[in-house]
């Protein structure tokens, strides 16, 4: 008997949709376990799934913030050099303009110069303390307009010892150009040099000729500036080389008048709170050695006009500072007890100038700290119509306060003196 096989038969669609459907249902159901038992988070995921995402993004828009300050910056170098175009186009020029384009000068440096001005990267990248990863040194926006002179400044040997220039490094600094760019040069040290005389000896004692470079000074020698008070012509300072003349009296008599002495001054503030404090334009340093004798420190600002005014101090066993007054000055707000100034304040000084100096006097001296003004001279009707304003103007109390007649020159010239004693307010 002839035996037939059975085909297989055709699979049931609904069978193989059910399977597919169980199957399903399997994977989910163990998938979803294996997540809940292993503390998933959702949002932890899809951010990581999407950090390459995120910081593509970070990146385009700090690429887009820098594009845009670049477009800044060209607008405005765009207006300076039409403004420079019609200027020159309008107005014949004798020589060439000077640029007065920040990055365009930049740009154009080299050498040393170049070097200093920077920016340079940081090693270590963003700090937070600068809040940049780029080091910008302080140079003053006047060098860009005195090139040919800071560029000559900054040609020597890298290594080697600095040219003698510090004729041309003030000149620099009054004209604006400060903080100078450092240098990699050793200063010139003087000849035979010899250790300093002891305080408090030193505080009257004129120093030896050896502890100054004399290559930018007309006299050579110390006893050339104490005897220049002696000879025809306009010094800065002249008679203040000479510490066994009037620089041995100042400051200790009170007549009353314009002439305060330093005894009746910290008489007007609880004794012994006047410890730190600053003299601008100093001269040679007769102030700072008159309170070192009351156990009091000065810092005195001064510049060298053809005399070695700062190695004169420091050789005093006092501290000098080569600062213009211009220059906001180097100290935290509220931090000094005293702040004195003779002659040099005055009006000589553009009265915005003023305006600037005397507020930044306010912010250095701390609450109940003393500005003493001493000598401040000016002419006729100057003093009511313009410098007492301004000094009101600040907010100082006034402890002291005279005003007298400059005679010295007769009474037609109508010159006048102005010293007082005033102070911060506590509240």
């Amino acid at each position: 008997m002839e035996t037939r096989q059975e085909l297989p038969s055709k699979p049931d669609p609904k069978q193989n949709q059910s399977l597919i459907k169980l199957l399903f249902l399997f994977i989910s159901t163990n998938l979803l376990s294996i997540l809940l038992f292993s503390n998933f988070n959702p949002k932890l995921f899809l951010f990581q799934a999407n950090i390459p995402l995120l910081l593509e993004l970070e990146a385009t828009q700090s690429n887009l913030s820098f594009n845009q300050a670049q477009i800044k910056l060209l607008q405005v170098n765009l207006k300076t050099t039409i403004s420079l175009l019609n200027s020159h186009l309008n107005k014949p020029q004798k020589s060439e303009p000077k640029e007065n384009n920040a990055f365009t000068w930049l740009e154009s440096l080299k050498g040393e110069l170049r070097l200093a001005v920077g920016p340079h990267k940081l090693p270590l990248g963003y700090t937070p303390n600068l809040r940049t990863d780029t080091w910008q040194p302080p140079i003053g926006s006047m060098c860009q307009l005195l090139s040919a002179d800071l560029a000559r400044y900054m040609t020597y040997e890298v290594g080697g010892e600095c040219p003698s220039d510090a004729e041309l490094a003030q000149k620099l600094m009054l004209r604006g150009c400060e903080p100078l760019p450092r240098r990699r040069c050793r200063s010139k040290s003087p000849a035979r040099y010899i250790d300093p005389t002891p305080l408090p000896e030193s505080l009257w004692q004129t120093p030896p000729d050896t502890s100054v470079v004399w290559d930018d000074y007309t006299c050579k020698n110390y006893s050339c500036l104490v005897h220049r008070a002696e000879k025809p012509g306009s010094y800065d300072c002249k008679d203040c080389f000479n510490l066994h003349g009037r620089e041995k009296t100042r400051w200790l008599r009170d007549d009353g008048g314009i002439n305060f002495s330093i005894d009746q001054v910290l008489k007007l503030i609880s004794p012994g709170t006047v410890r730190i404090g600053l003299d601008i334009g100093g001269g040679t340093g007769t102030f700072a050695a008159r309170m070192r004798e009351h156990n009091i420190n000065i810092v005195t600002t001064t510049m060298n006009f053809n005399g070695p005014f700062n190695s004169f101090i420091a050789s005093r066993g006092l501290v000098p500072v080569h600062l213009t007054v211009g220059h906001r000055l180097p100290f935290f707000e509220s931090t000094l007890d005293l702040v004195h100034s003779m002659h040099v304040i005055s009006n000589w000084i553009p009265g915005l100038v003023l305006e600037f100096l005397l507020y930044d006097v306010y912010r250095v001296l701390r609450p109940g700290g003393l500005f003493w003004l001493d000598r401040f001279f000016c002419v006729g009707p100057q003093m009511n119509e313009t410098y007492v304003p301004i000094i009101n103007k600040i907010g100082f109390n006034r402890l002291r306060w005279h005003e007298g007649r400059k005679m010295d020159r007769g009474e037609r010239m109508n010159e006048w003196y102005l010293s007082a004693v005033l102070q911060k307010p506590i509240n």
